[in-house]
């Protein structure tokens, strides 16, 4: 458990720069869905909207934790958000997509290996 407390900085900054190769579906929606599901939603303009924004703010959280890793007085707050947001996606893979299991399974352990670090580090500083 110490180690993450050594190590929050460079926890942060690895998190953080793979959460923001989440920046794909910005760029291209259809792609992303194919790589991170295995499966794709028909073109069209609401697609399109909903993609692009769910890969903006992913790549947003990614960056909140690359900032968080420089900024200790924010980073509580930065690994409380960026904790909900990966398990609301997991909770929500798990709950209505397990058929996307398969593909998105490297997504799903990498975010809840992060969600248990996190809360670790987030447990810890209140102890202190």
């Amino acid at each position: 458990m110490s180690w993450i407390f050594v190590n929050i900085k460079w926890i942060m900054l690895v998190s953080g720069v793979l959460t923001c190769t989440m920046i794909f579906p910005l760029i291209a929606p259809h792609a992303a869905l194919v790589a991170t599901f295995g499966d794709d939603l028909p073109a069209h303009a609401l697609t399109e909207i909903i993609v692009r924004n769910w890969g903006a703010l992913i790549t947003l959280v990614g960056g909140m934790l690359i900032y968080g890793a420089y900024r200790p007085m924010n980073r509580s707050f930065i690994l409380a958000v960026a904790g909900i947001s990966k398990l609301v996606f997991i909770s929500l893979v798990v709950i209505f997509g397990s058929q996307y299991l398969g593909k998105a399974g490297i997504a799903i352990v990498f975010d809840a290996i992060v969600v248990v670090v996190f809360f670790v580090y987030l447990l810890g500083i209140r102890q202190k």
